[in-house]
């Protein structure tokens, strides 16, 4: 047991596919934890496995203007059973020399606490442990984050972490640390109260190219795709005031221009929390972009909330769309309507969003889905002037459509979730077909 203040390490692992982009992809529940270990008297190191801004990267690929941009990635052996993809398998992130290079200019940590995204990621999670444990060989690792929320079992077995913890460790990080190192500090935040934590250790990059920002946790529906409800059960909303405070925070004291919008329900209860904050923007003055990788609800739009969205700086609105076929929807969600879809559309339209901002993303691959329905939706959404993203379907242990995909998958994907990768198109019974994704592709440029 460790009596004096601990050493933490915390770690962002390698991301193992056919293909991988940093469309404003942060560990942001690992670097809260960060913030909150450090203002409980931690020490606290951290390693991103998939810095783009890695001193040692020779030859960097610049970054676009909005902080999207490419990983490093080498190629590897392609994981058994996906051999006949047609594709390149690659690790995306630093190299392992740079990785064994960053382990050794740290401090000998105490405890290692790991992080895990999609689950078909999870053997560059593996790779990364092993990594570790070669490094460190005596320090605990210990994992948690969405794959290990998911599929806890395949995790307890297989990642290699000493421990696997389910759901989200604010609520028991520091008794693991008393656990772990014997270091105990009194609680200066509430679990259940977002406005209560520390911003996010975002200032443990070398550099911060976009920042995201979370103003609640969890999300209202249930869609049959979707996990959310199942990783963030209670749903919590911040005040406008503490959203607006942070963006401030960021922009100001490191001139931060990009924010990624990380809600699965910002527009939800608009009046009392969307629009406050939206105003709150407007009124600082502040010349900001603001985008929305996880899409935000079409029937929440009116005429008022995509006004203030385009004067608050939203430059690239995704919306939650997922099929025209309005009236075969019910099994998918319960979200929007036809009118209400075109309604919205007006309203942004009217607001001032160009075609090239606003994106619907329509979901490729689903359990049953005939290939024609999903170009008559592309089609449905460049006639009514925006831009369709064609977004593939990944089966997700817990939601309502697991089951049926477990049916209609040509693998075993309820043995390993490397099976349930959207690349692979794993619900498409006639198999992977670059055709398909090559004609889906064209028919969704404009």
């Amino acid at each position: 047991m460790i009596s004096d203040t601990p050493n933490i390490l915390l770690v962002n692992p390698w991301i193992h596919d056919f293909a991988a982009y940093d469309y404003w992809a942060k560990p942001i529940g690992l670097l809260y934890l960060a913030s909150i270990l450090r203002e409980h008297g931690c020490k606290v190191t951290y390693i991103d496995c998939l810095n783009r801004f890695h001193p040692d990267i020779k030859n960097h690929t610049p970054s676009k203007q909005d902080g999207r941009g490419s990983y490093l990635k080498t190629f590897i052996p392609k994981p058994e059973g996906l051999e006949d993809i047609p594709r390149n398998y690659s690790r995306y992130g630093i190299s392992e020399e740079m990785f064994r290079k960053d382990l050794l200019d740290v401090p000998k940590p105490d405890l290692i606490l790991v992080t895990s995204h999609m689950t078909y990621w999870y053997p560059g999670l593996i790779e990364t442990i092993r990594v570790l444990k070669k490094t460190f060989p005596p320090v605990p690792v210990l994992l948690g984050g969405i794959y290990a929320t998911l599929c806890y079992e395949h995790a307890v077995k297989y990642s290699g972490a000493d421990r696997v913890f389910v759901g989200a460790g604010e609520k028991f990080i520091l008794k693991i640390i008393e656990e772990y190192t014997g270091f105990s500090a009194g609680m200066k935040f509430d679990p259940k109260e977002i406005d209560s934590y520390p911003y996010p250790a975002f200032d443990l990059e070398n550099k911060i190219a976009f920042i995201p920002i979370l103003t609640s946790r969890g999300c209202p529906f249930s869609c049959s795709y979707c996990a959310s409800s199942f990783l963030f059960p209670e749903r919590m909303k911040r005040t406008p005031e503490s959203v607006i405070n942070e963006i401030m925070h960021w922009h100001e004291k490191y001139k931060v221009k990009d924010f990624a919008l990380y809600d699965d329900a910002f527009l939800t209860d608009a009046q009392s929390h969307a629009i406050p904050i939206l105003e709150g923007i407007i009124g600082t003055g502040i010349n900001v972009r603001f985008h929305t990788p996880n899409a935000i609800h079409i029937r929440e739009i009116t005429k008022q909330t995509a006004g203030l969205m385009f004067k608050a700086g939203f430059r690239t609105v995704r919306l939650g769309l997922e099929t025209t076929l309005f009236e075969n929807r019910t099994d998918l969600d319960r979200k929007v309507s036809e009118t209400e879809f075109r309604e919205s559309i007006s309203f942004l339209k009217e607001a001032g969003f160009s075609k090239k901002q606003v994106g619907a993303y329509l979901l490729v691959g689903l359990p049953g889905q005939e290939t024609a329905s999903i170009m008559e939706s592309i089609k449905t959404v460049k006639e009514i002037g925006i831009t369709p993203v064609p977004t593939y379907y990944a089966p997700i242990p817990h939601t309502g459509f697991w089951k049926q995909a477990v049916l209609c998958s040509r693998y075993e994907i309820e043995t390993d979730p490397i099976f349930t990768n959207n690349a692979i198109l794993p619900c498409r019974k006639e198999g992977f077909s670059w055709e398909i994704i090559s004609n889906l592709k064209k028919l969704a440029e404009f």
